[in-house]
């Protein structure tokens, strides 16, 4: 009798937590060592679309169109960051990201509040158009002086 009363409670309490639970799914990080650029950053257009797919967790999709920069580099690759759209990472968190580029592939993403690197799996090829410098400033100063 007493175990009768005893096991409807710890069966109830055990469907509650199950019913409760969720994934926690937690990025594979690596620690790194960011190196800012230190002199005029090369700028690209991307060709196409890009989505990669990380060991861990979900990246947002680089956009056609979009406009990177050379912010700095990391043991891994060369790191971008774009003006264009917010690029993030997700798994139980969600984290700021800056793709990292090496050999004409993104080879993952460096995470600049964590230092960290997260690596994709696999490397996604991408499509980059450099930006001239000359054409980019001519046309800065035709906006500025109102043409």
């Amino acid at each position: 009798m007493i175990a009768r009363k005893l096991s409807l409670p710890l069966l109830s309490g055990l469907f509650l937590l199950a019913a409760c639970a969720f994934d926690v799914i937690n990025l594979r990080l690596s620690p790194t060592r960011f190196e800012p650029v230190s002199d005029a950053p090369q700028e690209w257009v991307l060709r196409s679309d890009v989505k990669v797919t990380l060991v861990s967790g979900w990246a947002t999709a680089l956009k056609k169109g979009t406009t990177w920069k050379q912010v700095g580099t990391v043991i891994e690759g060369t790191v971008l960051k774009t003006r264009d759209q917010i690029v993030t990472v997700e798994a139980s968190d969600i984290f700021e990201a800056e793709p990292v580029i090496n050999g004409g592939r993104i080879v993952g993403f460096y995470l600049p509040v964590d230092k960290a690197f997260t690596p994709a799996d696999p490397a996604a090829p991408v499509e980059l158009d450099e930006v001239e410098a000359a054409s980019a400033s001519f046309r800065y100063q035709d906006f500025h002086r109102g043409k």
